[in-house]
């Protein structure tokens, strides 16, 4: 009798995750709504614009979350002590009102909640996802590193002045600034192609996920080390061009290509370049592992 009654009474599962989504759309959707309206409207930190990759990479991780929900549900319930720990360390960072901590805390509790409702099964099933929510937090890793690529922004400033005085161009480099017709064009840290990097190597992410490559430890180190050659040359060309409508008295061009959304449209051109670059990677390497297999049957 008295097992009927409590189950009578008992509350489904299902009132405890719609409990955890509602706290946190309650908590952190005005803090993702300030991400977008940032990203999209570039008025938000230089660091923080360095994460508008975010802009892709968290609906995708929520769409992948949502496909997993079937395997979620069927995973039985283990608590894991690191879940409670990174748990009330979310709350910590949350409520200490740090803009960089708080930012950090959605990713932290994200993992605290996996561990503490399903264990370590829990959040191996949804890595990648929280890989990605991780990735997209809006830090201060680009200005931490800023004061280490001078070497990358003489590379950057050399390169280009070569490339514009074989096109008769007269160009003069000192270390990263380039003078042309009594203008000068510096390379600063954040021009030196870091933000476009993180948005090359993050999208090669997803597509290497999406293609199902990521397992194969061969093909992504070649997919990824190509997206970063692809990354760093599209922008000597993008500093190339700047430098070229500078020196031309070309304002509105320079600044089409710096500030508006010209860069946002190189930035997409790049991107799309990776696709054939994925595909043939993975054409190759299966062509070459059937070859290999050929030959040891033979």
């Amino acid at each position: 009798m008295l097992t009927q009654r409590q189950s009578r009474y008992s509350i489904p599962p299902r009132f405890f995750d719609f409990a955890i989504l509602g706290i946190l759309v309650l908590l952190y959707a005005p803090l993702i709504y300030y991400w977008y309206d940032g990203w999209i409207n570039k008025n938000i930190s230089i660091e923080h614009e360095y994460f508008s990759h975010g802009i892709i990479g968290l609906p995708f991780a929520a769409y992948l979350i949502w496909m997993n929900r079937k395997q979620w549900q069927r995973l039985p319930n283990i608590t894991n002590l690191l879940g409670g720990i990174l748990l009330a360390l979310g709350g910590v960072f949350y409520l200490s009102g740090v803009s960089e901590w708080v930012n950090l805390s959605f990713p932290i509790i994200l993992a605290g909640l996996c561990l503490w409702l399903k264990g370590i099964a829990g959040f191996k099933l949804q890595g990648f996802p929280l890989l990605l929510i991780l990735l997209a937090t809006p830090n201060s890793l680009p200005y931490l590193i800023a004061p280490f690529t001078l070497p990358l922004q003489s590379f950057i400033a050399g390169t280009a002045g070569f490339i514009l005085n074989q096109f008769g161009l007269p160009i003069v480099v000192d270390g990263i600034n380039i003078y042309a017709r009594g203008r000068i064009v510096e390379v600063a840290p954040y021009c030196a192609g870091l933000k476009m990097l993180f948005t090359t190597m993050y999208v090669g992410l997803i597509l290497l996920y999406w293609t199902e490559t990521l397992s194969s430890r061969r093909k992504t180190i070649w997919f990824l080390s190509m997206a970063g050659i692809i990354s760093v040359t599209a922008n000597i060309i993008r500093n190339t061009l700047l430098t070229f409508f500078h020196a031309t008295g070309q304002d509105g061009a320079f600044h089409w290509l710096h500030d508006s959304w010209g860069g946002d449209v190189y930035s997409a051109c790049m991107l799309l370049t990776l696709i054939p670059v994925i595909n043939w990677i993975d054409t190759y390497f299966s062509e070459d592992s059937q070859i290999n297999a050929e030959d040891v049957i033979q």
